[in-house]
This record gives C-alpha cells, sequence and structure tokens, in this order.
C-alpha cells in the first residue's frame, strides 16, 4: 500500500477569493495545484474567507503609522532625501488621528478573529501569492501613483500580515512569458509544521522550485556569465 505524505490534510480553498478578478493563468496554476495536492492525500474543501478590502485598507495605514514613528528622527527634517512614495507614506501616517488608528486596531482584530474561525475548519488554505503573474518593472515603477494596483498586489497578503497567521510562499509554475506564479499556503496559529510538511511534499513531487524565469534580461545575463 503506497503511504502518501499530506493524507487526510484538510485543505480549505475559496473559489470566489481566489477567482474574482484573477488572471487566467493564475487560476489555471492554482487548478493544476489542486490537482497535486489531492494526488498526495490531501482533501481539497471549498471554504469562504470574509471581506478583506477594508483589511487592505486598514493595513496600509497602521503601516504608514509605524513607518512614519520608525522613521521620526529623520523625517521630515530630511525629507528632501526621501522618495516620492516612501515620503507620501510617511505624510499619512503623520497626519492619522489616534482615533483613526484605534477604529483600524479594532476592525483588525474583528477580522482576525474571523479569520480564525475560518481556518478552524482546516489544516491550511490554499491562496494565490498574487492575483497576476509577476510585475514588469514599468509596473512595478507606478505603484506610488495606482493606489488600485497596489490594493490588487497585496490582497492575499497583506491580510495575514494584519492577523497574524502563518503563511508559505511557494512557486506554482510560469506563465507563458516564463515568469513565476506564486502560491501560497496559509495556517492556524503556531500552524507553521503543517505548512512545512505541505510545502515540502508539494516540492518533492514538483520542479517549479527548481525554474528559472526566462526572458530577455535573464537571456542577457545568462550570455554574459563567464564559462
Amino acid at each position: 500500500m503506497t503511504v502518501r505524505p499530506i493524507d487526510g490534510l484538510r485543505l480549505g480553498l475559496d473559489p470566489r477569493w481566489c477567482g474574482e478578478d484573477v488572471d487566467e493563468i493564475v487560476r489555471r496554476r492554482l487548478d493544476e495545484v489542486v490537482r497535486v495536492f489531492r494526488g498526495l492525500g490531501a482533501e481539497v474543501v471549498e471554504i469562504a474567507f470574509p471581506d478583506v478590502r477594508q483589511g487592505v485598507e486598514d493595513w496600509a495605514l497602521i503601516c504608514a503609522v509605524e513607518a512614519a514613528v520608525a522613521h521620526g528622527r529623520t523625517f521630515p527634517a530630511r525629507e528632501a532625501e526621501y522618495g516620492p512614495v516612501l515620503s507620501h507614506v510617511l505624510r499619512v501616517g503623520r497626519a492619522a488621528s489616534a482615533l483613526d488608528l484605534q477604529r483600524a486596531m479594532l476592525r483588525r482584530m474583528k477580522l482576525a478573529g474571523r479569520i480564525t474561525g475560518v481556518l478552524d475548519l482546516v489544516d491550511a488554505a490554499l491562496l494565490p501569492a498574487q492575483p497576476f503573474a509577476p510585475l514588469s518593472l514599468a509596473d512595478l515603477q507606478s505603484l506610488g501613483v495606482r493606489a488600485e494596483l497596489v490594493a490588487k498586489l497585496q490582497r492575499y497578503t497583506c491580510v495575514f500580515n494584519m492577523t497574524g497567521h502563518p503563511t508559505l510562499s511557494l512557486p506554482g509554475g510560469l506563465d507563458p512569458a516564463g515568469r513565476p506564479v506564486g502560491l501560497q499556503l496559509v495556517g492556524r496559529r503556531l500552524g507553521e509544521p503543517t505548512l512545512l510538511r505541505a510545502g515540502l511534499a508539494f516540492q518533492g513531487v514538483t520542479t517549479h522550485h527548481r525554474a528559472r524565469p526566462s526572458g530577455p534580461a535573464m537571456a542577457r545575463r545568462t550570455a554574459s556569465a563567464p564559462a
């Protein structure tokens, strides 16, 4: 009898959150990852995460306040030495009121409790790391003026920074341009051993973690490398 490494592991998947406003290539790679986990013995069950959009906004405010405190000795005294994006973040943090911060902190506690309730139903949850393949350099340089892109970029990650649940990010394959598509496992509090066991099992039967991104930049780098 073949013993599968994660037999009986209950892996939660929210079809709405993982499919809504998510690029087709990410959905396809996620479907493939689900098939791999099922082949390893995991039971993939449907779950429903709460709406996290307010949590993403609150994370931005809380981070801005924390950053403003951390840079208090040099900002705004040396503002000219800062770039425009970080300067904007620090100004937002300095302008936030105690009431704004406390309201965000209370919502943070409520969101953490609701997500804990969802994760108590499974051993771990499977999510994309981003709703799209890695951004181009031009897109990354535009983040400071595209708030909607920043929110989309952070929708699957900053939420768990807010709630304190452990996550494990893994490569889940490549897109047609040769860029890696990421996935993540999210666990219960102190659930890191389960995430590592599942991640190790996944990488034991896949080679995504050994793949090298392709593209002109990589080709140039390879060509210029010494023999």
